[in-house]
């Protein structure tokens, strides 16, 4: 099954795909044309942690001529970073290198604290799609990690869909894509990731507390291209959907 969260009519409502439709909390049957998507997040009791990685693909790593790391490299993001599918992501009219990262995207459905690899999996609620967008312009150096090259308001879409972990029997082994306007620019698959899903559990677990709705968004393989305005980006992953966002000038 695949969730949603849109605004129709004013009103912001869960959803749930049907056949090609969208079925709203009342049961009212509308097209995908008819709401605006939102990130497929329920709200949180608690502020939400966005927990992204670099460098979890060893071929990305290599194509921005960096060493994979040995240990996970992972920042932080801020939820004003999230857009919904169909939405659009200002590039600053000043830089030269702003690329798409097509990422599978991990909710936590429980609270979990020392979880043990052979675990992981159940504290899972299930995956989404995400884009998260990286200007390479800002990343300078070890002392300026990843703030203004990741966490710009509005440049992480994410969706369109929610799918329940259930629905996904191995999220180790499911292909990435992306286009360009209509043009194959990146493949993958989540098999090749540097650290897996159960490793990153555990590894977050073992020191910080991850709760219901927080994110891990779990890095991106190689193919990365320059995206300018007008640019219409599509970042898909196999059984979850298609993530649609157009690039506007700042």
């Amino acid at each position: 099954m695949k969730y949603a969260r849109v605004i129709h009519e004013g009103v912001t409502q869960n959803a749930a795909e049907r056949d090609g439709l969208l079925m709203l909390d009342n049961a009212k049957l509308v097209s995908f044309d008819d709401v605006t998507w939102l990130p497929p997040l329920n709200p949180t009791r608690q502020p939400r942690t966005i927990l992204a990685l670099g460098l979890n693909y060893a071929d990305h790593a290599k194509e921005l001529a960096f060493k994979a790391p040995e240990e996970p490299l992972v920042f932080l993001k801020s939820p004003s970073a999230l857009t919904g599918h169909r939405q659009t992501t200002r590039r600053p009219a000043d830089v030269d290198f702003m690329h798409y990262e097509c990422e599978l995207t991990v909710v936590i459905g429980r609270q979990a604290k020392h979880v043990k690899r052979g675990d992981a999996y159940d504290y899972i609620a299930g995956y989404t799609v995400a884009n998260d967008y990286a200007i390479r312009d800002y990343l300078e150096n070890w002392y300026r990690p990843n703030l203004r090259v990741k966490n710009r308001d509005g440049a992480t879409p994410l969706g369109p869909w929610f799918v329940e972990r259930g629905d996904v029997p191995d999220p180790m082994a499911l292909a990435l894509s992306t286009t360009v306007n209509g043009k194959l620019t990146q493949s993958g698959n989540t098999k090749d990731m540097i650290f897996d899903v159960p490793f990153l559990i555990e590894y977050f677990s073992s020191f910080m507390t991850l709760r219901p709705g927080d994110l891990i968004l779990t890095g991106t393989p190689d193919g990365v291209v320059d995206c300018r305005p007008g640019d219409v980006v599509v970042t898909e992953i196999e059984g979850l959907g298609a993530l649609m966002n157009t690039i506007a000038a700042a």
